[in-house]
Formats: structure tokens, C-alpha cells, sequence
């Protein structure tokens, strides 16, 4: 690529935060460079400041967070000089963010073509009566199935790659000249990931945009960054061309992350899978679950999210749920654990039919199978602190007594890689890995008997992703707990699952062990699933 001077120029950069127990230094005199044109990405562990960064750049610091020094030059202004007035009119046109979390960046009372008709109206881009058109056109090229139906959805009638996509519509609504993506595909199956990506390097090498993408997927780093910048500390530690960085690391931090990355070849973590004979923990029969939605000329219509779902799980077994944002494989395990009740179909624990469970027999139920949240955030008690979170099963369910729980907290904390010193903090406080822990630690607490894990590791950098699923992995070996492991990252699921099931459409198309569907997998949706996975099997 011909090298242009930067649109993007940072100098010194310094973020601190205001918190509770003091100042928290966040970035630490970073330099970075982003030209016209290219693809820079931002990568390193969770807490590492590359997030900070990015909201830096836009004006956007959480509360309590400031820039202590440093310069951000766009286009000829410095942007760390520049009043909220001003910042605003140079956001969206300018600069287009798509931030990370969608449950905390979408309005929830709002329509999703509203929200995207707002930015388009906020800068003159569409007048009320022609930004119609362009909603639709943007959720579209965002990847948004039928966006004339999801433009008249609340976000939380959408999955969680579905509400991704609306915040990459919003980004993409004023053709800004720089796309901040912080994490933007880090909730989305591999196909979409794929579209939403081509579609960034598209707008980078046909119409010069420029992209700083900020990621701990280091497989779509090497994929589509023509720079990769590694950030540890609040620092950058090594930036080069990807293809040198990938091929001949020279810091050791460099070479730890590459070496965590999860790959499709790589040898499961996974224990033997429980002995054949055994009866299921847990059977689904016909699981079936329909929604109403939004009246149209034909009357009232239903959404049919999950379709005769049969699934099987055994006493130490992990059967991992795949398939595309949509496909029905969140709703499925919100059914299995009765957070929603089902249209149709049985579901069995140990053999006995807990479908019409209620009242104490429900509660007890509770205890033995717990969930962990795709989105941390939304799910954890914004005014508790970690120790009150992760305790508080404890405490309901009358677990040990003050010093028995503040051991078994300490321990659960120690399990996740969260050091003491987060037990005072609240969720607004740790980064976006760090509250997936949390959550992780919290539905560990009453030792269950099978936990469903909803994108456990969506949100963690490559390293901490592997130490959680070896904690996972030695958890299951120990105490013969059951997973229900729901994700779109197969390279993940590769090396924690003895079975996997593919879902597409609410139904199930292919379920065999993991070792057969990896090696030949029959369906071919299954085969395009694989084909899309970013990075492929590099030698990194």
C-alpha cells in the first residue's frame, strides 16, 4: 500500500481515571499513526487500555476518565483541544465508532430505524421523509436480514450479533472518513464477521477510509490489518506490518498472545468425554418457541426462534450449540433453563420433566443449573460491588456463613485470573473481559450441576479466553459439571466441546461429536461455517 500521511495521528497520548480507590493510569504516551486507506488494528489483553484509546479519539471517556497529555490530530485538528461542541460536529461525519457493547449503546425505548434515522437527520444526511429508504439501505449493508422488519424492532427483540449490526449501521450512516471499530464483531457468527470485515475493507481500499480496529481477535487481525499495534499496560509494545508481526514477533508479549490464539487444527482441552451408558443430565424433546411480531396488513404474525429442537447432554459432558446470530441457539438455552417458557416440547433433568416447573421446585432447579450471560454488563448489578456479585447466590441460597462465603468468593476470584484487588470495585469500573469473569465466577458459586454459557468468552483477549476455558475444562474434570456451551467461534468451540450442534433457522441441522464434525462435516451449511472461520490454520 502506498503510504500516505496520516489521517489519524496520535502523540504522547495519556487517559487516566478517577476511581473510588484512586487514579487509575489507563494509556501511558501512546503514539499511533492511521493513514487514508488503512486497516490499523489495536490488539492486546482486556484492561490493556486500547479500548480507553479509542473512546479517547472520539470524545467519548466514561465518566471520571480525562486526557492528562498528548495530542490527537485528525485531519488537521487536534481533537484533545477541541470544546464537546465542537467534537460533536466532527463525530459521525468525521469519525464513525462502533462501540462494543450494543445493550448499553442502544436506546432500548427506541426503534432501531429511529436510531439510525436520528444520525442521519442530526447531520443533515436525510430529511424526515427520504431517510426512510437509507434506514434500510444501511441495515442491509450492515447485514441485517429483512431490515424492514428489524427497523421497526426494539433492541431487545433482536439477538446480540442483531443489535451488533444496528451500532455498525449507525457508524456507517454519515460515510465517515475514520471507522473507530472497537470490537465490532466480537458478538457475531463467523459468516456475518466475514461480511461485516469485507465490507470495512472495502470502504478502506475503494474509498480511502480509514480503520482503526481495535480487537483481541487476533485471527482477524492477520486477516485483515495491514498494521497490527499491540498494546500491554497502557503502552504500545511492538507495531509493524501484520505479516512481519504474525511471522517473526519480537516481543515476548507478542509471542505469548500469538501463542493463545485458537486455532481449528489445534488439540482440544478438553477431558475424554463421560463413558458411554450413562443417562442425559439434560434432554430436550421437540423444544419449540414461537414469538409474536409487529402487526402487518396480513394480522398478527409469529416468529418461530426455535423449531423441534432434540438435544442431549451427559454428567461431564460439553455439547457446544453453533450456528449464526439468529439461528436460535440463545433462545435454546434460555429455554433450558426455564427463563423462558417453552411453546411447545419437553425439557428433562436427571430424567424427570422440570417443563412445568414452579414456585420452590423451579428455585431449586435454579441452583443446580446456572447461566452465564452473553453480556456481562447487562447482567451484572451495576451499584454491587464484585465481592457483593459474585457472593450473592451465596447469601440467597444460604450458603456457609460471612467468613465461609468471603473464602469461597476470594477462591472463586482467584479461579477466573481477577486479582483481589477487584473485590471493591463495581462493574463500571473493570473492563469489558474483566466483567465476563465476574460473571463466570458468580454462576460457579453453588457448585451446579450443568451450566449453560452464553458466549462466555465473546468479550476476553486471546489469553484470558484460554485460561478460562482451561479453567473450564480442569472444573469439568474435577466435580463432572455438564456444559452447554452456545457460541459462534468455532475455533473456541474446537477445543472445548466433545459434541457440537449446528443450528440454523431454529432448527438443528447436523449434531455429531466434535472430532467428526471438525474432520468431515456432512451439512453443507456446516462446511460454510468452518470456511469463514478468520485466520483459517496459520502458522502464528
Amino acid at each position: 500500500m502506498k503510504k500516505n500521511s496520516p489521517l489519524l495521528s496520535l502523540r504522547g497520548l495519556r487517559v487516566s481515571y478517577h476511581t473510588r480507590t484512586g487514579l487509575l493510569s489507563a494509556v501511558r504516551g501512546v503514539d499511533l499513526d492511521v493513514a487514508p486507506g488503512e486497516i490499523v488494528a489495536l490488539v492486546g489483553e482486556s484492561g490493556s487500555g486500547k479500548s480507553t484509546t479509542a473512546h479517547a479519539i472520539s470524545g467519548l471517556l466514561p465518566p471520571g476518565g480525562r486526557i492528562d497529555a498528548g495530542q490527537i490530530q485528525f485531519g488537521g485538528l487536534d481533537l484533545a483541544a477541541l470544546s464537546e461542541k465542537a467534537l460533536r460536529a466532527v463525530r459521525g461525519t468525521g469519525i464513525g465508532l462502533i462501540p462494543q457493547d450494543p445493550a448499553v449503546s442502544l436506546n432500548p425505548v427506541q426503534r432501531i430505524g429511529t436510531q439510525v434515522a436520528e444520525v442521519l437527520r442530526i447531520h443533515h444526511l436525510a430529511t424526515r421523509r427520504t431517510a426512510g429508504d437509507k434506514v434500510l439501505e444501511l441495515l442491509a449493508r450492515a447485514g441485517l436480514p429483512d431490515p424492514g422488519v428489524q427497523a421497526r424492532r426494539h433492541p431487545h427483540e433482536l439477538s446480540g450479533g442483531m443489535r451488533q449490526r444496528a451500532l455498525i449501521a449507525i457508524a456507517l450512516a454519515g460515510d465517515p472518513r475514520l471507522i473507530i471499530a472497537d470490537e465490532p464483531t466480537s458478538a457475531l457468527d463467523v459468516t456475518v464477521q466475514q461480511s461485516i470485515l469485507d465490507h470495512l475493507q472495502t470502504l478502506a481500499r475503494e474509498s480511502g477510509t480509514a480503520v482503526l480496529l481495535v480487537t483481541h481477535d487476533l485471527g482477524v487481525a492477520a486477516d485483515r490489518a495491514d498494521r497490527i499495534a499491540v498494546m500491554s499496560q497502557g503502552r504500545i509494545v511492538e507495531c509493524a506490518p501484520a505479516d512481519r508481526l504474525l511471522g517473526a514477533p519480537r516481543e515476548a508479549y507478542t509471542r505469548q498472545l500469538l501463542s493463545a490464539v485458537p486455532r481449528l487444527d489445534a488439540s482440544p482441552i478438553a477431558p475424554p468425554p463421560p463413558a458411554e451408558g450413562r443417562p442425559p443430565l439434560l434432554e430436550t424433546e421437540h423444544l419449540t418457541k414461537d414469538y409474536p411480531l409487529p402487526h402487518s396488513a396480513g394480522g398478527p404474525r409469529l416468529l418461530r426462534a426455535v423449531d423441534g429442537v432434540d438435544i442431549t447432554v451427559h454428567r461431564g459432558e460439553t455439547v457446544a450449540l453453533v450456528g449464526e446470530s439468529g439461528s436460535g441457539k440463545s433462545t435454546t438455552a434460555r429455554l433450558v433453563l426455564r427463563l423462558t417458557p417453552p411453546t411447545a416440547g419437553r425439557i428433562r433433568v436427571d430424567g424427570e420433566d422440570v417443563t412445568e416447573f414452579r414456585g420452590t421446585r423451579l428455585r431449586a432447579l435454579r441452583r443446580r443449573a446456572q447461566l452465564v450471560y452473553q453480556n456481562p454488563y447487562g447482567s451484572l448489578d451495576p451499584r454491587l460491588t464484585v465481592g457483593d456479585i459474585v457472593g450473592e447466590p451465596l447469601r440467597a441460597f444460604r450458603v456457609a456463613d460471612r467468613a465461609g462465603r468471603a473464602r469461597r468468593v476470594a477462591g472463586l476470584l482467584d479461579r477466573v485470573a481477577l486479582p483481589a484487588t477487584v473485590l471493591g470495585r463495581r462493574p463500571a469500573e473493570l473492563s469489558g473481559g474483566q466483567r465476563q469473569r465476574v460473571a463466570i465466577a458468580r454462576a460457579l458459586a453453588l457448585s451446579p450441576d450443568l451450566v449453560v454459557c452464553d458466549e462466555p468468552v465473546s468479550a476476553l483477549d486471546v489469553s484470558v479466553q484460554e485460561q478460562i476455558l482451561r479453567l473450564l475444562a480442569e472444573l469439568q474434570t474435577d466435580t463432572g459439571v455438564a456444559f452447554l456451551f452456545v457460541s459462534h467461534d468455532l475455533a473456541v468451540v474446537r477445543q472445548i466441546a466433545h459434541r457440537v450442534v449446528v443450528m440454523r433457522s431454529g432448527r438443528v441441522v447436523e449434531s455429531a461429536p466434535a472430532d467428526d464434525l471438525f474432520r468431515a462435516p456432512v451439512h453443507p451449511y456446516t462446511r460454510d461455517l468452518l470456511a469463514a472461520v478468520p485466520g483459517g490454520t496459520p502458522a502464528v
